[in-house]
């Protein structure tokens, strides 16, 4: 019998699924690097789901209406490589070859926009699962709004591969209970139940009742299915379609079945198998092919081109109907998947920002979000609003916002959501919503709790996704809460992730600028927003405009010189964001009486600003002058503007529970204490 007849021997189920575990073995072993143990775990459950339930158009991964496919439990991506490789995506054998090595396109865990066909990127264990709960909401509720009767435009289901690690990170937890509460039945999830991580079996940390624990939540639960068995598996999804709540499926498995010394423990999970257990390894699997080698048989059982550009063709002639019929919401629901805003969008922000502008108002940085809020809902109708249970703190929330909610129907449609106590999984989910594509989500909670939420936010960075943070109660200036509450150095730590655009506005009209560059950008931003009221600043039109560069001249030397003393000694820059702008602005006349002439350069962005060409940079702070930073947080992080020379007017201990007023004075965050400032460098540079 030659090589490719003893290949095919076998059902056809599990050749495809040792064509898979073999192409795992072979991508890890010629790394020296890698997660072999779950993709010859799961192999069997794969063939189930991609062969004969999923949805999709390896010719097209962007096809609007395809399934998702999350890979939650990341380490394992090997598995999803040989999935799309096999497929028919555009990842040939070479890519696999060069798994985990500089510049290919199979990096160590699953990147979004780096391997045609991931969904998300995975690695950080339960993310993936939160990110899945957030595309299963956004599929539903683009459901509600698109579909019609007759024309279902919008159908397809969010699929979740994870592992015990997933389960065990709290995020889980949150993503889990948040969709059971809200039904989304189109949400499954196939639990790779090996009992293996990396320190061995988890019996000794993890002994959790899985499947009652998601009983719990609202879902329904399939038990005790063998994760071997493409037919059980098969059923399992079967049933998953039938119910109008999110499924787990409860596979169990042997981590690294097919490898004769290592199957069932924890060396398979995150090591090579080693050249002598490979070659057992084929020996046991009946695979006698050289590395990387796929008979062409095979490749025409996993080959999914043909049914994938079938199925989208259909949708497509589906859509075209649904055009004929409802024209206006056809290019809607196109514009929006594809993330465009509308043709009237520049004129939504300059009316904006005018009307801001013109109502002068003095009053928290919340609620001038708010106020933006309410104006973007209406200029918007995909964003997509929410709360980690703050939302009267918050102020996310607008007087038009429809909650969304299940009932006994499943669940309804609206534009807000209340996440609940749950601000890791609410980041996540949001990240979900913008891989999606339909919809631009926000969600909102107190900056001080942006560590529960910072994986997700560095996640968002990384994927670039159109994600909003909005963060509230900003410093100290929230008062008796206490520093508990009070973020002292979070502002600074947020704009060290790379790629998160962090905005701390001073007034109404820099927080609608804020709001409109954040929906404009393709990537994540956090908006930083004070409890306490904060005086509007006087601007003329080329300052409005300048404000989307992130930093910009607020008020010049001679603003000050001309009025109260003609001959100024010398000159310094204080650089001041959010409510310390205001401090900045009543150090100016009392400076001047000194004899120095002081530019205020508000900086609502430092991440922004950062990106402007040399020669606007250098415009708003030209060499040479000295320099102070006025923030209520980290001194530290200022260094890199106003260098060793320059001073900070700043907080580097925890607050205290008092008024804002008298914790402002108490950690001398005062005008005075900037005119100080501003004297000892000044002196010190003359």
């Amino acid at each position: 019998m030659s090589a490719v007849a003893e290949s095919i021997a076998f059902p056809e189920t599990r050749v495809m699924a040792n064509a898979l575990r073999m192409l795992a073995i072979d991508a890890v072993e010629a790394a020296k690097s890698g997660h072999p143990g779950m993709p010859l775990g799961m192999a069997e459950i794969a063939v189930a789901l991609w062969d004969r339930h999923l949805k999709h158009n390896p010719r097209n991964p962007a096809w609007a209406d395809r399934d998702r496919f999350v890979l939650s439990n990341g380490h394992g991506s090997m598995l999803l490589y040989g999935l799309l490789h096999l497929t028919g995506y555009d990842l040939p054998v070479d890519e696999l070859k060069r798994f985990r090595q500089l510049h290919s396109r199979t990096p160590g865990h699953p990147e979004v926009g780096v391997t045609p066909g991931v969904e998300t990127t995975t690695g950080p264990l339960g993310q993936g699962l939160a990110n899945a709960v957030g595309m299963a909401l956004a599929e539903a509720l683009l459901a509600r709004e698109f579909n019609r009767p007759g024309h279902a435009i919008v159908d397809h289901r969010t699929y979740v591969f994870a592992g015990d690690g997933c389960l065990m990170e709290g995020i889980s937890h949150e993503a889990a209970s948040l969709a059971g509460t809200l039904k989304l039945g189109k949400l499954t999830v196939l639990y790779d139940d090996n009992g293996i991580s990396i320190d061995g079996h988890v019996a000794q940390w993890f002994s959790d009742d899985t499947p009652a624990r998601f009983a719990a939540y609202g879902w329904h639960v399939v038990r005790d299915v063998d994760g071997h068995d493409v037919d059980a598996v098969d059923l399992a999804l079967q049933d998953a379609r039938a119910v109008g709540k999110p499924t787990l499926i409860c596979c169990r498995t042997v981590i690294g079945k097919g490898s004769p010394s290592k199957a069932g423990t924890h060396d398979v999970h995150g090591a090579p198998l080693g050249a002598e257990e490979v070659a057992k390894t084929r020996r046991a699997l009946g695979w006698p092919h050289p590395p990387f080698a796929i008979p062409q048989e095979v490749r025409a059982q996993w080959d999914a081109g043909g049914r994938g550009e079938a199925a989208e063709a259909d949708w497509n002639r589906r859509f075209e109907a649904y055009r004929q019929y409802y024209p206006h919401e056809a290019a809607e629901f196109e514009r929006r998947t594809r993330g465009a805003l509308p043709a009237h969008w520049r004129d939504t922000v300059r009316a904006m920002l005018r009307d801001a502008d013109s109502a002068a108002q003095s009053i928290a940085t919340r609620k001038a979000s708010q106020q933006t809020i309410a104006v973007l809902a209406r200029a918007l109708p995909e964003l997509l609003g929410g709360s980690a249970d703050l939302t009267g703190s918050n102020l996310t929330n607008w007087q038009a916002a429809v909650d969304i909610h299940a009932d006994e129907a499943g669940l309804q449609a609206g534009n807000y959501l209340h996440y609940g106590v749950r601000e890791f999984g609410m980041s996540a989910a949001i990240n979900g919503i913008a891989l999606h594509r339909g919809h631009i989500a926000f969600g909102g909670t107190f900056l001080t709790f942006s560590d529960y939420s910072r994986n997700a936010l560095r996640m968002a960075a990384l994927m670039k996704t159109r994600s909003i943070f909005v963060f509230t109660h900003d410093s100290i200036g929230l008062g008796e809460d206490g520093p508990t509450h009070q973020s002292i150095e979070h502002a600074a730590s947020l704009r060290l992730i790379p790629g998160l655009d962090v905005w701390r506005p001073c007034d109404t009209v820099e927080t609608a600028r804020a709001w409109a560059s954040a929906i404009e950008r393709e990537g994540p931003s956090s908006l930083l927003l004070s409890r306490q009221n904060l005086p509007f600043v006087e601007r003329d039109g080329e300052q409005i405009d300048a404000i989307e560069r992130g930093g910009y001249v607020l008020r010049d030397w001679r603003d000050a010189s001309e009025s109260t003393h003609p001959h100024m000694e010398s000159r310094v820059i204080l650089i001041a964001t959010g409510s310390e702008v205001s401090l900045a602005l009543d150090a100016l006349a009392p400076l001047a009486a000194l004899g120095i002439a002081a530019r205020v350069v508000s900086m609502p962005s430092t991440s922004v600003f950062d990106r402007q060409p040399d020669t606007w940079r250098d415009a708003v702070l030209p060499p040479g002058v000295p320099r102070v930073a006025v923030e209520a947080g980290v001194r530290a992080f200022w260094r890199q503007y106003v260098g060793l020379e320059g001073g900070v007017v700043g907080i580097d201990t925890f607050g205290e529970s008092a008024p804002a007023a008298a914790l402002f004075d108490h950690f001398h965050l005062t005008a005075q204490a900037v005119v100080d400032e501003a004297r000892r460098v000044a002196r010190r540079a003359a």
